[in-house]
């Protein structure tokens, strides 16, 4: 009596047995290795050739000839991330309606002519346990009319107190907002004032 494989079942000859009966168990055996890679083409059967049990070494080899430089999308890694350089995407924001809003996710560094008094609104920024930092620019109109900004409730200043925006005409004031719970809170800081 044979004995099967433990994972497909095929039927392993008797040591001693009788040798007609090996031609009928490699018989049914390699038919059902012909069903099972059935749907497996020659080239998916190169891939599984060519790693080895170095397969990391392998799986860099594939990913150096990927290119990343104009990929759309969400990247997690997990470890660190050691690069020569980055960019970070910039964005002008305008208000209507005295309504202005920064989308976290077009960008890190943004920039706001003031054409009206306008309240802040900061959204879709990562979820908690991500970390997000951007910064804006705020430019007075050519006319020195000293339009004022409202930030979100959530900004937390130093000292509580939000900064006073330069009125003259064309004054630049950068400031950077920082968050790790979603945008529940905010840290707001003066970068610099009466700029430009």
């Amino acid at each position: 009596m044979p004995t099967t494989t433990t994972n497909y079942s095929w039927n392993k000859p008797s040591v001693g047995g009788d040798e007609d009966a090996w031609g009928g168990y490699l018989n049914g055996n390699w038919d059902s290795l012909d069903t099972l890679l059935g749907g497996v083409t020659t080239a998916e059967l190169s891939y599984v050739v060519g790693v080895t049990s170095a397969i990391q070494t392998q799986l860099d080899a594939k990913l150096s000839s990927v290119d990343l430089s104009a990929y759309t999308g969400d990247v997690n890694i997990t470890g660190e991330l050691t690069v020569d350089s980055y960019n970070e995407t910039y964005a002008a924001v305008t208000s209507s309606s005295n309504a202005t809003t920064v989308n976290c996710e077009t960008g890190n560094s943004f920039s706001h002519v003031l054409t009206e008094n306008t309240t802040f609104t900061f959204s879709n920024p990562p979820a908690s346990g991500t970390a997000y930092t951007f910064s804006i620019e705020i430019i007075q109109d050519a006319s020195a009319s000293g339009f004022t900004v409202t930030w979100p409730t959530s900004v937390d200043w130093p000292a509580a107190t939000a900064p006073t925006l330069t009125a003259t005409a064309s004054a630049k004031d950068v400031f950077v907002f920082t968050t790790r719970d979603g945008g529940t809170n905010w840290y707001g800081f003066t970068a610099g004032q009466a700029l430009g």
